[in-house]
């Protein structure tokens, strides 16, 4: 049961019809992971402590440094220098006595992921490179369990939830590992990303330990904070769902090489009438502006559909900025060792009749 203080602190959820008393009860019962303590990792912490989740883990062998400050709104300028797993579990003592806090002040790995897993309902993964969200991920497939996954890059934020009552993973969404520089590289981000993202990914786990809404499982929700326009992408379960075993996740961070095209060359190539295919990854839902010679062909889809791609001509892919297009390319190239693939700058938004 609640006591009274805990009564009168979570009033506004003991009043709300689908969450109740029960609902409550079911928070403080839950134990979840938080994989990272810092953009993402902060309000995920902040919000799952003042909601009540009874037991959370923090797994971050990452010190506070003043440029964490501009968007690791859980840390103060008395912080720099310490331990990102100890200092706020400090925090959110404060926040919430009534809840436990486990600081495990170390990087997750192969020796130590599995066994930190095993011990929580629900992970949260809000780390910030390839390596470490490909472990996570086979770990909780191992493990069975569910993972909340959040990113964000610049003004770009991603949120979806993995390996869901046998739903789909992070490797059917990314089947490779992409081989973007500016994933591991600190390309810099707009400071309330990653509270918006953030907030999010503490919904989906909040949502799933009472049991309520719609969890985003097969979706993966992305967000541009520059003009607020939101995308949600349908993906489904693949064959790669299944590991059974971790592996190597000590991918380097270099470049793939990825032959680039601008419209006004694609222009030119459609009005000379050359032979090539212009092939467009997006969903369906997206292609209001339908380009020229293009056929579609999803992002979601194109790794086991890969023998449609011409292989004799020169092949243009396209999203709705570029992005996909591009880790697309860097997938096919690594997996099949197609030499002929270009991707259009700017992608569909930057064509203009």
């Amino acid at each position: 049961m609640l006591s009274p203080s805990e009564n009168k602190r979570y009033n506004r959820h003991l009043i709300l019809p689908v969450i109740g008393l029960k609902g409550q009860l079911k928070l403080k019962e839950a134990k979840i992971l938080m994989v990272g303590a810092g953009g993402l990792g902060c309000p995920v912490l902040q919000y799952l402590t003042a909601a009540g989740v009874g037991n959370i883990g923090i797994v971050d062998n990452d010190i506070v440094d003043e440029s964490n400050l501009q968007r690791q709104i859980l840390f103060t300028p008395g912080d720099i220098g310490k331990s990102k797993a100890v200092a706020a579990k400090d925090i959110l003592i404060n926040q919430n006595p009534h809840i436990n806090i486990y600081a495990f002040n170390e990087f997750i790995n192969v020796d130590n992921a599995i066994s930190l897993i095993s011990q929580f309902d629900i992970i949260i993964d809000g780390t910030d490179n390839f390596n470490s969200r490909y472990l996570i991920n086979d770990a909780c497939i191992i493990a069975d369990k569910p993972l909340v996954f959040g990113s964000i890059h610049q003004f770009e934020g991603q949120m979806s939830v993995f390996n869901y009552k046998n739903g789909p993973t992070y490797r059917c969404l990314y089947p490779e590992v992409p081989q973007l520089g500016n994933d591991c590289s600190q390309a810099g981000v707009i400071g309330v990303l990653p509270g918006i993202i953030g907030t999010l990914m503490a919904n989906e786990a909040i949502k799933m330990i009472v049991e309520i809404g719609e969890i985003q499982s097969g979706k993966l929700f992305v967000i541009n904070a520059l003009d607020l326009q939101i995308q949600v992408l349908e993906f489904t379960r693949s064959s790669l769902a299944k590991v059974t075993q971790l592996g190597n996740y000590n991918h380097t961070c270099e470049t793939a090489q990825v032959k680039e095209i601008t419209v006004a060359q694609l222009k030119v190539k459609i009005t000379s009438g050359e032979d090539f295919q212009l092939l467009d990854l997006r969903e369906i839902y997206e292609q209001q502006n339908r380009l020229p010679k293009s056929e579609s062909l999803s992002f979601g889809e194109i790794m086991q559909e890969y023998k449609k791609i011409k292989t004799h001509v020169p092949v243009i892919l396209f999203c709705k900025q570029g992005n996909r297009s591009k880790i697309a390319i860097m997938n096919l190239q690594e997996k099949f060792g197609f030499d002929n693939l270009h991707n259009l700058e700017g992608g569909a938004d930057a064509w203009k009749e």
